[in-house]
């Protein structure tokens, strides 16, 4: 990936918001590339967070282990996504383990390297408030809707965030461009895999979302699911 490739990239990155273009393309230059195999991890949980990443293309899966051994989906990454750069930031270890869904390929910084550039371009640290608190705001935001919404509220939702986030239309509807394991979802909305396989084959029948016949999950009618999720 050449200089105004890794540029280009970073445009889309609100770490690095607010940078004029020869600023940018420094921030690319200082880059490392990391390509990722389908079913690599770019870094272990619990790992010294010595390098923060963007993801250039390609998909991640964040997996966490809670301490009585289980997994949890925290969410799904795509391009432009920062992946542990907080975890940096905080200068705490890495919280969870990225998973490559498909190949691609990673843009990285030691953690130095972007203490000193925070410092020589000081919108960086200006941006990396504004990064903390949007994750702080997204957590506590999951809290709540797991404290008080039903579970139907929380698959449609989680559903809609994924297809906002990564979605593509197609002659179907919207589809989600990787695979979704109805495990995953169960992770995801802390509810059990028997739940999310009733919810998503009633759905299925209902004609609002096709999940059985394709790999990558189908939101037929996304209408119908904002009507869900909207519901109280």
């Amino acid at each position: 990936m050449d200089i105004p490739a890794r540029t280009s990239v970073l445009q889309r990155v609100p770490f690095f918001g607010g940078l004029e273009e020869d600023q940018l393309a420094t921030v690319a230059r200082e880059a490392h590339e990391r390509p990722l195999k389908k079913d690599e991890t770019l870094f272990q949980q619990g790992e010294e967070a010595t390098h923060g990443y963007v993801l250039g293309w390609g998909r991640l899966r964040l997996d966490q282990t809670t301490p009585d051994g289980q997994n949890v989906v925290l969410r799904y990454m795509g391009p432009g996504d920062l992946v542990g750069t907080v975890a940096v930031l905080r200068r705490i270890p890495f919280p969870a383990t990225p998973v490559a869904l498909e190949d691609g390929l990673a843009l990285s910084w030691s953690a130095p390297r972007l203490a000193e550039l925070m410092e020589r371009f000081p919108k960086i640290a200006l941006n990396a408030i504004g990064v903390i608190g949007g994750r702080i705001e997204e957590l506590q935001a999951r809290l709540q809707a797991i404290a008080t919404q039903r579970v139907e509220r929380r698959i449609a939702s989680t559903l809609l965030r994924l297809a906002n986030q990564s979605g593509r239309r197609t002659e179907a509807g919207v589809e989600i461009p990787f695979p979704v394991s109805r495990q995953d979802l169960a992770e995801m909305t802390a509810t059990t895999l028997h739940t999310v396989s009733r919810t998503l084959s009633a759905w299925d029948q209902q004609g609002i979302v096709e999940s059985r016949r394709s790999s990558h999950l189908v939101i037929r009618h996304p209408h119908r699911l904002v009507e869900i999720a909207e519901q109280g």
